[in-house]
């Protein structure tokens, strides 16, 4: 009996040893996962960016600056001279908090008043403004320790903490409108991915190539489909995040619908790229698992992008998902419109060209 199963085993092993396709996707993700995890997934604040509007520049307000700048926490400090200036740093994202001295904050400190430091965080990143907001706090709460120290009659400096777009930094609104982004890209990237792999392993596929249709219609015939499936699916996890979990829905509808749409188009690139590779349902199973770990982790799902390595945030560009987490987050919390949203709509388009024209090009080659 022993001598049977290993032979089973040897030839099991033998079977995907000897299937090249089967073995390159087995092995990507692992190597995929070692090296973005490490980098990707941490719920650590790194390297964040912190708009400065310092309408003191006394001796007490410089020193809480250049101490911020020292922390790890934090990167680019980008200093600004209104209010307004502020906010547009918030509402593109380019800034995890805002910092506001006021007049006369260091007049106040060394007279032996109280002064506040105004940190304002953007409240569509809860989880990462909550966290920087508490290192703001320990800096400035360290300050004023030492000039504490110094005598008596040193006033202290403490933090008043505002957040926008998400008043009370509830980490369910923030989890529940990204997933209505994952999971529309799982439905249809298996929609997609399985159709022509589908055909081809039931031996349908000749059938199809011997009707009158050119490869191109073949192909939006594929994709028409898996993008109804994906408007179905996040319609459903749209009214979900709605009614069940109180997420508020602050921008219009069509200007949602108008990004589902073009992400599901970009999905169904990606889908139907792994489909035109794959010569069986099984290898186009993990060629979608290798396709969504990265592109989970990339996304700022799980970790803040900002958070990431430098060159990790440029390969992030080439992820839909990423993009579409913002626009979703946009359009519920901040009430975004399509023309405040074009930084994202841009790259999923762009994205969505390549990989449609990429899967065209493999998938007619292969059926010439």
């Amino acid at each position: 009996m022993w001598n049977r199963l290993r032979t089973l085993i040897l030839k099991e092993l033998q079977a995907i040893l000897r299937d090249p396709a089967a073995l390159r996707l087995l092995i990507m993700p692992v190597i995929l996962q070692s090296v973005l995890f490490p980098f990707a997934a941490t719920l650590d604040v790194r390297n964040a960016a912190v708009a400065v509007l310092n309408e003191d520049h006394g001796s007490a307000s410089t020193e809480i600056v250049q101490r911020i700048a020292a922390a790890d926490a934090f990167g680019t400090l980008r200093p600004v001279t209104s209010e307004r200036e502020l906010r547009t740093l918030i509402d593109r994202q380019q800034v995890l908090l805002g910092l506001r001295f006021q007049p006369d904050f260091s007049r106040d400190v060394a007279r032996g008043n109280s002064g506040s430091v105004q940190v304002i965080g953007d409240g569509r990143r809860s989880n990462s403004a909550q966290l920087a907001q508490g290192y703001i706090d320990q800096i400035v709460q360290g300050y004023a320790a030492e000039r504490g120290a110094r005598g008596p009659s040193v006033g202290r400096a403490q933090v008043v903490t505002r957040n926008w777009y998400n008043p009370n930094l509830e980490g369910r609104w923030a989890i529940v409108t990204s997933m209505v982004a994952v999971m529309t890209t799982l439905g249809a990237l298996i929609t997609t991915a399985l159709s022509v792999a589908r055909e081809r392993e039931q031996g349908t596929l000749d059938q199809v190539l011997v009707s009158p249709l050119s490869p191109a219609l073949i192909m939006v015939g594929k994709t028409i489909p898996a993008v109804m499936i994906a408007i179905v699916q996040a319609t459903a996890i749209t009214l979900i995040a709605i009614f069940a979990f109180g997420v508020p829905f602050t921008g219009s509808v069509l200007t949602l619908y108008a990004g589902m749409l073009l992400y599901a188009v970009a999905l169904c690139g990606f889908g139907l790229f792994i489909s035109a590779i794959s010569a069986t349902q099984q290898q186009a199973f993990l060629g979608v698992f290798t396709f969504m770990m990265p592109a989970i982790l990339l996304s700022g799902f799980i970790a803040p992008v900002a958070n990431m390595p430098v060159w990790l945030q440029w390969v992030s560009w080439i992820d839909p998902l990423r993009h579409f987490i913002v626009i979703v987050k946009g359009v519920f919390l901040k009430g975004s419109s399509l023309a405040d949203l074009t930084p994202s709509l841009w790259p999923i388009a762009l994205i969505a060209v390549l990989t449609l024209t990429a899967a065209y090009v493999i998938f007619r080659k292969g059926t010439a």
